[in-house]
């Protein structure tokens, strides 16, 4: 959590955020996009965590920003993490990792969906 208390999401792009797969972009996932951008507004913070790099990684921030969506970091942790533990570890530091590749080994299942997302 941010030392305000509020949550933080770390979000991949390639096949989570964009249905596509890496180094293609496809369709919006525009309830996980909405859940984000609502979440943001509520306070949360918002990560970008994703393997692309130079201009596929310029592309995808794009692509967000375009349908709403402005991270608060991309690849790396809060500024607000890192004067804290002052340290910017290998490791993002987020309450919830939303991945296509997630496993939940808490609950027996293979995706982690935060509470009030909804597949539509």
């Amino acid at each position: 959590m941010t030392k305000d208390g509020k949550m933080i999401y770390a979000v991949d792009f390639d096949g989570t955020l964009s249905l596509g797969r890496w180094p293609e972009v496809g369709e919006p996932n525009k309830p996980l996009f909405e859940f984000l951008i609502r979440e943001q507004a509520a306070g949360a913070k918002v990560i970008l965590w994703t393997n692309r790099t130079g201009g596929l990684l310029m592309g995808a921030i794009e692509y967000c920003k375009h349908r709403g969506l402005v991270f608060d970091a991309v690849n790396r942790n809060l500024p607000e993490l890192i004067e804290l533990y002052e340290n910017d570890c290998r490791k993002i530091s987020a309450d919830v990792y939303i991945d296509d590749k997630a496993l939940n080994p808490f609950q027996n299942h293979f995706i982690t969906v935060p509470v009030g997302f909804v597949f539509q």
